[in-house]
């Protein structure tokens, strides 16, 4: 962190980013506005920008606020004005950019999933750990726990108001894969993307349940599909979850959805489905955890709202509520908009940056840590195998 010229003014975090298409576009849009809505003690500072393709990347650098744009990862780590690396790049790249940045001393965010596997996430994990002896901190960006709806149900579940938690259901579907005739990107690719709607989508609702229910899956039992096995090449290249298809075809080497039973340390069930082949469904993350004194619901298509059932009222009157969480005391909104003024997606960015921010000015430990990372990618493991034999229980491999 290097300081203004100005005595009063915070010191800066020097940022740099590796990646700019969909999620490079989001978490700029964190980086630039976090300061300008929350009072932090350190000013983050949008020092660069990498990717391969010159023009693109100047452009988005020009377009999002980075004041320099790189061709090179290496390049942009070796930089002395970044003390931050922000990885937003396919999963076969995040291990190999994750462990330079960590040993190169840099404080490290990662998109989500992880890894495209358990060795690669262990890797990573380890150079966090050791890192963090240094002070550097590293955090896996599952951005949803950033909602301010879903981080008050953690507060209602943390105060016991649902009591000994039963029944947890998760699901995750969107419909950019139901044209047979989309393009052949790297999502659908496994040596890019580690697993399809799996990895994209179930990486979210496996950290959510956990960290919503503030205790791990022990076990999975799981089914998975491909329905469209082959697809047309990509023509030029991608942007977000869109693309041009060419003449030739392509296999797809991941799933397009994935359905799993687990069981939580406490004994208390999870269901989990993720698909991006669910027509009509453009980004439906929905869950509903019940416990014996009450129940929560939740959709990302209505995200300022929560669904409460308080069980411990007269049947009479009772049911569930809906709860607008727009209040200043609600987690997030104290540096918003008066009361009913929605958020949207993209703050859940800014809100991620904030946290990030505090942690490194605090010295405190990042959340989620890459350990919560590796420990979801253990998940995702154990529903691939059980995915491949036909949905026999498979535990989840504990930590060593």
């Amino acid at each position: 962190m290097e300081h203004r010229d100005s005595e009063a003014a915070p010191p800066t975090l020097g940022v740099g980013m590796i990646g700019y298409s969909f999620m490079g576009a989001a978490h700029s849009q964190g980086w630039r506005n976090v300061s300008r809505v929350f009072d932090l003690p350190v000013r983050p500072v949008l020092a660069a920008i990498a990717g391969r393709d010159a023009s693109a990347v100047r452009a988005a650098a020009d377009k999002h606020g980075w004041a320099a744009a790189e061709t090179d990862w290496r390049d942009l780590i070796a930089r002395d004005d970044v003390q931050l690396v922000d990885i937003c790049t396919p999963g076969d790249s995040h291990a190999e950019i994750a462990v330079a940045a960590l040993e190169a001393g840099k404080h490290v965010l990662c998109e989500k999933p992880l890894a495209n596997s358990v060795a690669e996430a262990e890797a990573m994990t380890a150079a966090a750990t050791r890192a963090r002896a240094r002070g550097q901190l590293a955090m896996v960006g599952f951005n949803y726990r950033r909602v301010p709806a879903v981080a008050y149900a953690r507060r209602l579940i943390a105060e016991g108001r649902l009591g000994t938690l039963r029944h947890l259901r998760f699901i995750y579907l969107q419909d950019w894969l139901v044209d047979p005739e989309f393009p052949l990107t790297w999502r659908l690719q496994r040596e890019h993307a580690g697993s399809g709607a799996l990895g994209d989508l179930g990486a979210h609702i496996v950290d959510l349940a956990q960290h919503l229910a503030g205790e791990r899956l022990v076990g999975v039992s799981a089914l998975a599909e491909t329905f469209v096995r082959e697809r047309p090449l990509l023509t030029g290249a991608s942007a977000g979850l869109s693309g041009s298809g060419g003449a030739g075809r392509g296999p797809v080497t991941v799933d397009d959805a994935a359905l799993f039973n687990g069981r939580l340390g406490s004994g208390a069930l999870a269901s989990f489905e993720a698909t991006r082949m669910a027509s009509g469904r453009k980004n439906a993350l929905r869950f509903e955890i019940n416990g014996e004194l009450g129940s929560l619901a939740f959709d990302l298509e209505r995200l300022n709202e929560l669904s409460f059932h308080d069980h411990t009222e007269p049947a009479a009157s009772s049911g569930f509520r809906r709860i607008l969480v727009t209040e200043a005391d609600h987690p997030y909104l104290e540096a918003w908009w008066p009361p009913g003024h929605a958020l949207g997606y993209e703050h859940t960015f800014t809100h991620q940056a904030r946290d990030l921010v505090e942690a490194i000015a605090s010295g405190g430990d990042p959340d989620p840590s890459f350990a919560d990372g590796l420990q979801v990618q253990r998940v995702l493991a154990a529903v691939e195998e059980s995915a491949e034999k036909n949905a026999v229980y498979t535990p989840v491999q504990a930590d060593d």
